[in-house]
């Protein structure tokens, strides 16, 4: 069985891409395309968000297709934390809290670490891989 999370994305306010990591896609993506579809999804966010009829929407949460799933959460700073992972992947809204968790305990706790840089942080990096093992094993027990 193939890895049910393809790629982590986080982008800062701005919509650029701080963070991307590829667990084995099929289609593997080189730096200038992960850039450009972190820009494509800060944008498509943005315009939900503007044109949804519901007052105070938060912008696209799912992105549903035939070949992946789109999931995505928003901090309250703006950050934005996506994965994509394959169609009907379950529980993806708690991984991502669980990921943003960790962003804010290994990542902003850093006193290395520069706001809306790029992340660069092996703590960061370790708890991550472990977060997305164990939902991978969880995933397989379905």
């Amino acid at each position: 069985m193939t890895a049910a999370i393809y790629s982590l994305f986080i982008i800062n306010k701005s919509g650029g891409l701080i963070f991307y990591k590829d667990y084995g896609s099929a289609g593997r993506m080189d730096t200038n395309d992960s850039l450009r579809l972190a820009s494509l999804w800060h944008s498509m966010h943005a315009i939900s968000q503007q044109l949804s009829p519901i007052v105070a929407c938060s912008g696209i949460e799912l992105l549903q297709a035939d070949t992946f799933d789109l999931h995505c959460f928003q901090s309250l700073t703006g950050t934005k934390f996506f994965v994509v992972c394959e169609p009907g992947a379950q529980h993806m809204e708690s991984l991502l809290k669980l990921i943003y968790e960790l962003y804010t305990d290994y990542v902003l706790k850093n006193p290395f670490y520069e706001m809306e840089m790029p992340i660069r942080c092996e703590l960061f990096d370790l708890n991550l891989s472990q977060a997305t093992q164990k939902n991978h094993v969880a995933l397989l027990g379905r």
